[in-house]
């Protein structure tokens, strides 16, 4: 299989890998503060200044972490239009409402702190909690889609209503992200929190990681009886047993292990998926529809040579910059860390203000 893979022209191929690339690390990365915002509610924080804790965890980065999202979708745009036109064109309302539920995330990350108050800070955080459980479960829709498939015709158009990329294995990829995106957020706090919240994080990711992690690996199972190969296949293994040590490492309080394990976790079993949908980009799920694959979706030679100098340099940059950031703000929070919430409004009002 890997001679196969290689000796494939080379350019399409690469490309193939660096949008995998970009989407993997979104999941990677986004999926913890995802997972962190999901938490922002009653079930797991016990108090607001808990609730600021979590939000000052992910506070430096979670932005950043979204820059991988617009990569991707931007390679996909560039590297393959074909994909690009047809994916984006078939899923108008879920990526609507990822646009919407995005936007509702970064505003209640930001508005929640100009007020001091119960009801205003309960609402922000609802928001912020739901919006983050359906970034993950949209966004997991949409690359499950992309990998099994949706009713393209023989122009690689969808036929069906509007509904029509509202499939099982959808709903197999989303619940897959929140899942995945919920114990690496409980990973991600246990690794950065100390106290309370630190082992309360441990003890819920170690009781929820075996049932979390199930669609994913539904999700990966699936593609290998679609198309497995031994590198599929191998991978799929290695990350079955990076979620054992992910498990193993958090029952015995070693967090980094676990993270890391988690991390692995969705690499490995993310390339499985890749690797089982290789060729194909798009598949249809029609007799007499079009496939799109790594060579019929493609940019031309020349835009991919361009592509492939500019991300020579991009990439590079995009890496230190987010290794950098996430080795500044290394060390552990404590709710004790956390100043007193104050209202800016009222500050604002007062005589000596400026």
């Amino acid at each position: 299989m890997f001679e196969e893979f290689v000796g494939q022209p080379g350019l399409p191929t690469l490309w193939f890998l660096v949008v995998g690339v970009l989407l993997i690390g979104y999941i990677v990365l986004d999926g913890f503060d995802l997972g962190v915002g999901m938490l922002m509610g009653r079930i797991f924080s016990k108090n607001e200044k808990e609730r600021r804790l979590l939000l000052n965890t992910i506070g430096p980065v979670w932005d950043g972490n979204e820059v991988w999202l617009i990569t991707g979708g931007a390679a996909i745009f560039a590297a393959f239009p074909m994909w690009y036109a047809s994916l984006f064109s078939a899923l108008y309302i879920p990526l609507t409402l990822i646009l919407l539920v995005l936007i509702l995330r970064a505003v209640s990350i930001e508005y929640r702190g100009k007020l001091s108050g119960p009801r205003w800070e309960a609402r922000w955080n609802a928001i912020m909690s739901v919006a983050s459980f359906f970034i993950a479960f949209l966004i997991g829709a949409a690359l499950a889609i992309t990998t099994t498939g949706l009713p393209l015709d023989e122009h690689a158009d969808r036929v069906g209503g509007p509904f029509a990329w509202l499939t099982v294995p959808a709903i197999i990829g989303g619940l897959a992200m929140v899942g995945f995106s919920l114990v690496h957020g409980l990973a991600f706090l246990a690794l950065k929190t100390d106290g309370e919240v630190r082992h309360r994080a441990r003890s819920f990711l170690v009781r929820l990681l075996p049932i979390a992690l199930l669609p994913m690996v539904a999700w990966a199972v699936w593609l290998q009886v679609l198309g497995a190969t031994p590198l599929s296949v191998t991978l799929l293994v290695l990350a079955a047993v990076s979620a054992g040590l992910a498990w193993t490492m958090a029952k015995v309080g070693r967090e980094g292990w676990s993270f890391a394990g988690l991390a692995g976790f969705a690499v490995l079993g993310a390339l499985s998926i890749f690797m089982a949908a290789y060729p194909n980009v798009l598949p249809t799920t029609l007799t007499d529809g079009t496939t799109l694959t790594i060579q019929n979706a493609s940019s031309s030679p020349y835009t991919l040579k361009i592509m492939t100098i500019v991300a020579c340099i991009g990439l590079p940059v995009l890496f230190l910059y987010q290794g950098w950031t996430y080795w500044v703000f290394r060390k552990r929070l404590m709710a004790e860390h956390i100043p007193e919430a104050h209202d800016v409004t009222s500050l604002s009002s007062q005589p000596n203000a400026r």
